[in-house]
């Protein structure tokens, strides 16, 4: 009879497969791991890099503002 009881008492576990994240935890996951092995640049590169992208927006800037003043005096020309 005790013997009954404790096979009552004991739970049998069922195995569930293990659960997959979803989507985004997966996506933020393989981002970060990504973002590890990812080669930073000193700060010396940075500011050098900086500053080369501003010169070039610089000129840009300026080749375009000049070329839109020649349209614009030109088509005054034109039409004036």
């Amino acid at each position: 009879m005790a013997a009954k009881n404790e096979q009552k008492n004991v739970k049998v576990e069922k195995k569930t497969p293990p659960k997959k994240p979803n989507k985004i935890v997966k996506w933020w996951n393989e981002t970060v791991g990504e973002l590890r092995k990812v080669v930073w640049p000193t700060k010396e590169e940075a500011w050098r890099m900086t500053k080369i992208v501003l010169v070039v927006v610089l000129g840009t800037a300026v080749f375009l503002g000049a070329i839109d003043f020649a349209f614009s005096k030109l088509i005054g020309v034109l039409l004036g």
